[in-house]
């Protein structure tokens, strides 16, 4: 008890001497009584200030304010940034930005967590392990050589930092009292689930520090790609890898957000943006499994022009129906086609069937009709699909987990075609991974009713969220909604914590009491 409380009050004090509060308050308002506890924490004989966030913007003070603190904050800052329901749009726009690196660790550590890791004798086959070429928050990557097979290979080895799991899962327990303690004080906050939020961060990260579940991710994305042309997945080397140690096929290429140098390369920046698009697309309808990460940082381009991604602790699954679904819908804009939009999402049993075609294929036509009347660069199928679930969910549509994942992955490609080429077109460029779906399984749609009608199973369960077919994939749905199903194993362990956080506070406030009438009757 003593520790988590010891651990609480540092974390409290390193938020009150942060500009956090003052920057926080200036778009949102925060209670008087947080104020004043954030004033009494934040005293200091020292006045020294950090002058260097004196010249620039708040959104950026912010993300050095979050970076400083440390892991558990970076992680809370970047799933934060993805629920603008509980923040609000404006500083959840200021936290896309936050950067993802700290000073890296030793690399004589470094070898020796890969030499325990991995035992004497596999330690003993890597040549030239180098110095630290990137550190995050959770992990560093250094670049090393194996004997494969009598080829000498360039590989990543990416090690997690020394005790990371046991410094965040302490600060994020605080973190959870700390939410507990603010819901039960400001009775406003209790609609913003703070204790859930923080409890689902705890999930998605866990995840991030077991390597195998990124190797796993990796491995199953490179079988699904392997065959497609200008899109390359680094091998893993699974005699490498490990819980704490993960070991990929070294890549030697161009940030994809380097265009300056793309162009030196000659290496065309518009073909370049076309196939972004077009490759995630391709995953997502075909495979049903994407790279739910695609910012610029994981993606790099090699000397032949393919697109390399690397980091693959956050993928996104569909099933099936949802494959068919989205293409359906997607292409069904394309043609204008409102009707057939509606008829899907009716079949699919995705909307009541009581619901008007017509009525629906209106309300669709209003979200369509203004796209194609703007002009190349303004139009988004993120956009696109985000205001279709604002629609669908006033005709009862329940909320699909991987759909809203995919839109929020499909708002970073475009973004980062964008960059390459600002007059990519999203239609013209979607066309053709469309059209060649709908040609490999010829009529879609009807497909689709014999698959429901075949499948009353399935009927039943939609528009409910497919199954989960692991852990990793249920952290990543609990990550796209929000929200803990309560006949999950986590909502169990969710239920547990709040009541030892009931049985900490009510110790806490037993251990102050005592206090209180041993100092009276000492003094």
């Amino acid at each position: 008890m003593i520790k988590k409380i010891t651990t609480l009050l540092k974390i409290a004090r390193k938020i009150s001497q942060s500009d956090i509060i003052n920057i926080i308050s200036k778009f949102q308002e925060i209670p008087k009584i947080v104020k004043f506890f954030s004033y009494i924490l934040s005293f200091s004989f020292s006045k020294t200030k950090n002058l260097e966030n004196q010249n620039i913007n708040e959104g950026e003070k912010l993300c050095n304010s979050i970076q400083e603190m440390g892991t558990t904050f970076i992680k809370l800052g970047q799933f934060l940034s993805t629920r603008p329901d509980i923040i609000g749009d404006e500083i959840s726009k200021k936290l896309e930005n936050l950067q993802d690196k700290l000073p890296p660790f030793s690399t004589e550590e470094a070898k020796k967590i890969v030499k325990k890791e991995l035992g004497e004798s596999n330690y003993n086959l890597l040549l030239n392990i180098s110095e630290p070429v990137a550190a995050a928050s959770i992990a560093q990557v250094h670049k090393a050589q194996v004997n494969d097979d009598g080829t000498i290979k360039d590989i990543a080895i990416k090690i997690l930092r020394p005790d990371i799991k046991k410094i965040f899962n302490e600060e994020i327990d605080a973190l959870m009292l700390l939410a507990f303690l603010i819901e039960g004080t400001v009775k406003k906050t209790k609609r913003l689930k703070l204790v859930e939020v923080v409890f689902l961060l705890k999930e998605i990260t866990n995840l991030e520090l077991d390597l195998r579940f990124e190797a796993s991710a990796a491995n199953e994305f490179l079988e699904n790609t392997k065959n497609d042309v200008g899109f390359n997945v680094p091998k893993i080397f699974w005699n490498y890898t490990s819980e704490n140690v993960l070991t990929l096929e070294w890549i030697e290429g161009i940030s994809i957000r380097e265009k300056e140098k793309l162009d030196q390369k000659n290496i065309d920046t518009k073909i370049l943006a076309t196939n972004v698009i077009q490759h995630f697309l391709r995953h997502a309808i075909r495979d049903g499994f994407f790279h739910a990460d695609m910012h610029q940082g994981n993606l790099f381009v090699n000397e032949n022009g393919d697109i390399v991604p690397i980091d693959f602790g956050i993928m996104g699954r569909l099933d099936k129906l949802n494959q068919r679904y989205l293409a359906e819908i997607l292409f069904g804009f394309v043609q204008r086609d409102y009707k057939k939009v509606a008829e899907v999402h009716l079949i699919a049993g995705l909307v009541p069937k009581n619901v008007s075609v017509d009525e629906f294929a209106q309300a669709l036509r209003s979200i369509g009709e203004p796209i194609f009347g703007q002009s190349v660069k303004d139009i988004s199928g993120g956009n696109l699909l985000k205001q279709l679930f604002e629609i669908t969910e006033k005709y009862n549509m329940q909320t699909q987990p991987q759909l809203l994942l995919l839109q929020k992955t499909m708002v970073v490609v475009e973004g980062v075609a964008r960059k390459l080429n600002p007059e990519t077109n999203i239609w013209e460029t979607s066309r053709p991974v469309l059209e060649n779906w709908l040609k490999d399984t010829k009529d879609p749609l009807n497909s689709l009713t014999e698959t429901l009608k075949s499948t009353t199973e399935a009927i039943k369960r939609l528009p409910e969220l497919p199954q989960i077919m692991d852990k990793a994939n249920q952290a990543l749905t609990y990550l796209a909604s929000g929200q803990i199903p309560q006949s999950s194993k986590s909502y169990l362990a969710l239920k547990e914590k709040k009541s030892e956080m009931i049985t900490l506070r009510n110790q806490t406030a037993i251990g102050l009491l005592l206090l209180v009438i041993i100092t009276l009757l000492v003094f």
